[in-house]
């Protein structure tokens, strides 16, 4: 390979390398802060993981607190959801393998089978879930 061959391709994965770099922040989606509390039968659900999961299907995800008590991140440490229609799933946190036979405390129609929908406006937006179990 002569000299020039190699300084093209060497010029050429650079630029390659700049453009990728510089091209990230213009993927993320707009997003907005969102936050709010999660209770099961009137009672605070603490440990349990919120997903909004936007028509892109771009997730965001938190965890709620011993107060039912959740705000979403996104990636890359963003905070927020994308803005527009998401899906909301809640399941509970497990630190371990889900046994046989485990049923997760959480309905099935908000999680796998989730019937939640929210709008997520710019600014901040605050959605709070009252789940039943019956």
């Amino acid at each position: 390979m002569s000299f020039a061959t190699r300084l093209l391709a060497s010029l050429a994965l650079c630029c390659l390398g700049s453009i990728g770099c510089n091209s990230a922040p213009s993927d993320m989606p707009k997003l907005a802060q969102v936050s709010g509390t999660v209770t099961l039968d009137g009672q605070p659900a603490g440990n349990l993981v919120v997903n909004f999961e936007s028509a892109n299907g771009q997730v965001a995800f938190g965890n709620t607190d011993a107060t039912g008590r959740y705000e979403l991140s996104f990636a890359n440490g963003a905070k927020g959801a994308e803005i527009g229609s998401n899906v909301v799933r809640i399941t509970t946190v497990l630190d371990a393998p889900t046994p046989p036979g485990y049923k997760d405390p959480v309905p099935a129609k908000y999680n796998v089978k989730s019937e939640l929908n929210v709008e997520v406006k710019a600014g901040e937006n605050t959605h709070d879930f009252p789940l039943v179990t019956q």
